[in-house]
This record gives C-alpha cells, structure tokens and sequence, in this order.
C-alpha cells in the first residue's frame, strides 16, 4: 500500500508556471516544494511566515520599489551600511 495522499489546488496557471520555472532552476519539483512547505507548517506548527496585511509605509514601498521611485542605490555592502547611518 503506498504511504503517500494526493493533493488538488487551483491557482492561476501563469502563477503555477512561473513557480514552476523557479522551483525547476531550484532542482525541486512541485511535489517536493509541497512537501518542503508541509514539513515546515509541521515544524513550526503554522505557517512559515507571517501573514499580515501591510500597512501604508510598506506599501508605499512596494509601490516605489515597482515604479523604481525614490530608490537609493549601493556600489557595495559597505556603501549600503554607510548610506543607511549604520
């Protein structure tokens, strides 16, 4: 008797293949991300991320970030930390 369950779930088929290109450069197949993802909400007993909804200065942004707007740019890690006062 085989030890594995089926999975079914609908997504929108250019998010499945844009995944699916990702997961392919990453050497996994969709079951091992799905199985990656099941074994991290057993581990952590929840999700494996936070889920929130963001608020306004995040998605100002993410917005910015989009629209390459008001973005500062590093030459370097170093530079990074500098730009940013640490």
């Amino acid at each position: 008797m085989s030890r594995t369950a089926m999975i079914r779930a609908r997504t929108e088929s250019y998010l499945k293949n844009a995944v699916e290109r990702i997961l392919h450069t990453l050497g996994l197949s969709a079951s091992d991300a799905i199985n990656l993802f099941y074994r991290q909400i057993e581990l952590q007993k929840g999700l494996p991320f936070d889920v929130k909804i963001p608020n306004r200065a995040t998605l100002r942004a993410v917005k910015d970030v989009q629209k390459k707007h008001r973005l500062t740019r590093a030459r370097d890690a170093k530079d990074m930390f500098k730009k940013l006062g640490i």
